[in-house]
């Protein structure tokens, strides 16, 4: 009877609150990991247990480039690239250096953690692209001066994060405090964000899966291991959830297996007007589209005009685009240069968004179990100010 009765307390006290909301990107989840989760034999309980009791879908059409910080971007604002403002991973700089897009000031659309606090919510970042800056409650943004793989000086992290956080982190947990921060240590942090502030919108970014990923090739054992890992880490957190907390888990992008870079500069005439951007490559030049669609054994299909119409939509019409074969990249690189070489990763991203799939999956309060086709990654921004019981971020 008593368990009855302080069920029906905890379940009146709930009701008519606004969910709290946990999203946990694991950079690199091809959404195949989930699909495939059986015949890979991975190891996952805690994902396999949301994906048992929660909404989970078919795959995520990412964005132009489907590279890790503008598809961060898309995910809490709901636009493209073009739309936000953050159109790769990094910034070309006045000097002709580049860096990331570190700064929240590149922002060129609304995000969810500024409609969360607009609602009156609290909010906490731990390692998210695009997040220097104020604006967000518990800041653990994503920047480095060093890197090792997925890890991240934590000198660095600590000059731009919320004041005093990282030490009271490393006061509740003192091997948070190495030099390099990883998932571990992301994990920690989060852990202590939502014990010691409960905030209403968490955003946490897992990055050492891609790491194993780019390093060994996606579905590699080592790739497996990391995701492995990541899901431990995983069940540490949801240990420590607040009440009334969905969590989501999705992803930036899909993955391929690379092995060889085609140098389009030695396969075009000198002057050709050509881009390439690893997983793809874009010219207006009609003699060069015609080479390009010559064969050869590292340049797979033409994209036709109706994708470029969905996923660039303001190109000029003339704009042709191209994509790799199976395990192929492209560059740009000089004429005397080799035209085949070996990838210098085991596995890459960056392609067109119809090449792969990104992963989504929501567990917790109030969420259905059911299994969704597939949709737009435009879409999430949307579904998680649903859940937040906020205005959504675009019609």
């Amino acid at each position: 009877m008593c368990r009855l009765l302080l069920f029906f307390s905890l379940a009146i006290s709930l009701w008519g609150q606004p969910r709290k909301l946990l999203v946990v990107s694991i950079d690199g989840l091809d959404h195949r990991y989930l699909r495939d989760r059986d015949a890979l034999k991975l190891r996952i309980p805690h994902l396999r247990k949301l994906i048992a009791e929660g909404t989970w879908a078919d795959g995520v059409t990412g964005v132009v480039p489907t590279n890790t910080w503008p598809s961060h971007t898309t995910l809490v604002t709901g636009v493209r690239a073009t739309e936000h403002g953050i159109l790769d991973n990094n910034i070309r700089l006045a000097d002709g250096k580049s860096e990331r897009y570190w700064y929240m000031s590149y922002l060129k659309a609304p995000t969810l953690w500024q409609a969360a606090k607009r609602a009156g919510r609290t909010t906490a970042a731990i390692t998210w692209p695009v997040t220097v800056g104020d604006g967000i409650d518990y800041n653990v943004p994503e920047y480095f001066q060093g890197r090792a793989g997925g890890a991240m000086d934590l000198k660095s992290i600590e000059e731009k994060a919320t004041p005093g956080l990282i030490a009271a982190i490393a006061q509740d947990y003192p091997s948070f405090a190495t030099e390099w921060m990883d998932d571990r240590t992301r994990a920690l942090a989060t852990i202590h964000i939502l014990r010691r502030h409960q905030p209403d919108l968490t955003l946490l970014h897992f990055v050492d899966h891609d790491s194993a990923a780019h390093e060994m090739g996606p579905f590699s054992r080592a790739a497996n291991a990391a995701l492995e890992y990541t899901d431990e880490l995983l069940g540490q957190i949801l240990a420590h959830l607040p009440a009334n907390t969905v969590v989501s888990i999705v992803s930036d992008h899909g993955f391929e297996a690379t092995s060889r870079v085609l140098n389009l500069a030695a396969l075009l005439p000198a002057g050709s007007s050509v881009t390439a951007r690893g997983g793809y490559a874009t010219t207006t030049d009609v003699e060069v589209a015609k080479l390009l669609s010559q064969p050869n054994e590292c340049v797979g299909r033409e994209v036709p005009r109706h994708e470029i119409d969905r996923f660039l939509p303001e190109s000029p019409a003339g704009l042709r685009v191209f994509e790799p074969a199976p395990g192929c990249l492209f560059r740009v690189g000089k004429a005397n240069e080799p035209l085949l070489a070996k990838a210098n990763e085991a596995g890459g991203h960056g392609h067109w968004p119809t090449r792969y799939q990104a992963a989504f999956l929501l567990a917790g309060p109030g969420v259905k179990k059911q299994r969704l086709p597939g949709f737009d990654m435009r879409e999430i921004a949307n579904r998680w100010a649903t859940i937040l019981g906020i205005p959504a971020l675009r019609p």
